[in-house]
């Protein structure tokens, strides 16, 4: 700002210099300013006393501040109009709005930082974390692949390829990507009491059956008859087929049994198929223990359930058959990546089969500190059956 040459008082001295008499002309001269001058001052000053000056001067500093401050509130509030539709949640989005700010109305980073609440070393810092470009891909590739897995098992998926990176990380990228698997809420649960039922931890103590339907693409029915080992997790067979009878579950059954051993009890619902003279026969015959679980109770036979679950989400509601071949094949393949590849959580993210070769030919658990410890005794379901409850060949 322009230094004036003359302070207010000396102005109202000059002034009361020319209402004394003297001429215009001379006091120009003598003190080195225009007529004009003299003249602008006459206007602005004339009549005034030192004090009423000094007391003018503060009236226009004061209204000077008011608009400078009236200009500020203005441009802060059409600074926040800008930010209306957005969210500044984190540091990330806060330099985001201080820089929409400063290139949108001119701000400076002081005051696009003092409007947006932000540090202006926060808006400053640059991330120097290393491009995560090709994890990012490897990511998308993955759960394109694997549409129904969380990134729990995909980080399993990825430290078996030799990412280092740690969950914490991976979960982080699985949420940027817009990854998350939107879960398939249950329509209704089953409730009541629960009776565990002790199981020894080694293979074929007992052995889980079920049924789970779908349809092919002409919209035809066909059923999945599902078995599965209670304690390794394992998947010993899923047959499907249009038409099974309970001559048909014997007879797979039986060819389990040629490779796999004769269990120590089987569970299922109470089925036609399960409750028919064949497999009542059939029991009798390899005096095998079959258990039922309570009328519309099907958490009682809660692994083979939660197979089945898993079963529909990553399969059945993802494929399209056309024909009992193709599900075949296809029901085959994904019971072989579900045994040897899908992590199972409560496994602790072990496969089925890597958790099963934990055990010795006799069934007895190896000893070594680095494989999965769990509880002698397996987890409790299927629940809320007798022991005494067995399958007996009716007369």
């Amino acid at each position: 700002m322009k230094r004036k040459r003359f302070t207010d008082e000396q102005i109202i001295a000059v002034l009361k210099e020319h209402e004394a008499g003297a001429k215009t002309a001379d006091l120009a001269r003598k003190h080195g300013i225009s007529e004009a001058t003299l003249y602008n001052w006459k206007a602005k000053f004339g009549g005034m006393e030192v004090s009423e000056a000094k007391r003018l001067k503060a009236l226009e500093d004061e209204n000077a501040k008011l608009k400078k401050l009236l200009a500020e509130q203005m441009l802060d509030a059409a600074a926040l109009r800008e930010l209306l539709f957005k969210k500044m949640v984190g540091p990330a989005a806060k330099r985001a709005a201080a820089a929409h700010l400063q290139a949108k109305l001119g701000l400076s980073e002081r005051r696009a930082c003092s409007i947006v609440g932000a540090d202006r070393t926060m808006v400053r810092y640059r991330s120097r974390r290393p491009s995560d470009a090709e994890l990012r891909v490897r990511l998308r590739e993955l759960a394109n692949e694997r549409r129904r897995f969380g990134y729990r098992r995909l980080f399993i998926l990825l430290r078996r390829e030799g990412e280092r990176s740690g969950i914490n990380r991976i979960h982080r990228l699985y949420r940027e990507e817009g990854l998350t698997v939107r879960k398939r809420r249950a329509r209704r649960k089953a409730i009541g009491m629960r009776a565990p039922i002790p199981v020894e931890a080694k293979p074929n103590a007992r052995w889980s059956l079920d049924f789970v339907s779908d349809q092919f693409a002409n919209g035809r029915r066909f059923r999945i008859l599902n078995i599965v080992d209670d304690v390794t997790k394992e998947c010993l067979g899923a047959i499907p087929d249009t038409s099974i009878s309970g001559r048909r579950v014997a007879r797979e059954l039986t060819a389990i049994v040629a490779w796999r051993g004769k269990p120590g009890s089987i569970v299922s619902d109470n089925g036609t198929e399960f409750t028919c003279n064949a497999m009542l026969a059939w029991c009798q015959d390899n005096s095998i223990a079959w258990h039922f679980i309570a009328p519309g109770k099907p958490i009682q036979n809660a692994f083979v359930e939660s197979f089945n679950g898993r079963m529909r989400d990553e399969l059945l509601n993802e494929t399209l058959f056309f024909g009992v071949a193709e599900a075949r094949s296809k029901i085959a393949a994904w019971v072989a990546d579900y045994n040897g590849e899908r992590p199972h959580s409560s496994l602790k993210y072990q496969t089925p089969a890597a958790y099963a070769a934990t055990f010795t030919a006799t069934g007895d658990r190896l000893r070594n500190p680095d494989q999965l410890r769990r509880s002698p005794v397996a987890p409790p379901a299927p629940i809320g059956v007798k022991p005494t409850r067995t399958l007996n060949a009716a007369g």
